[in-house]
């Protein structure tokens, strides 16, 4: 019996639980702030308030910026996920 033992998506540290993918270029982002691998380099994810719910709306700092800081599916102002930590 695997009593006990928990694999896959469900197992504790999971990356599953905290990554997100852009919704305009496909690229994984880290909720946590620090994408995997990348060392101590600090990733800021933006969200729609509204959309994130429905359609899963994150977008990376490049396509934020390329829409103002705005959602391209209802137009409102994107949000910052993603905590920030200052050193």
């Amino acid at each position: 019996m695997t009593i006990g033992l928990i694999k896959g998506i469900n197992a504790h540290g999971h990356m599953g639980w905290v990554l997100v993918r852009c919704r305009v270029c496909g690229r994984y982002l880290s909720l946590t702030g620090q994408h995997p691998g990348a060392g101590r380099k600090v990733e800021v994810v933006y969200a729609c308030p509204k959309c994130a719910q429905k359609y899963g709306a994150y977008f990376c700092e490049a396509d934020a910026r390329k829409f103002h800081y705005r959602c391209p599916f209802c137009g409102r102002q994107l949000v910052v996920v993603s905590p920030i930590q200052q050193e």
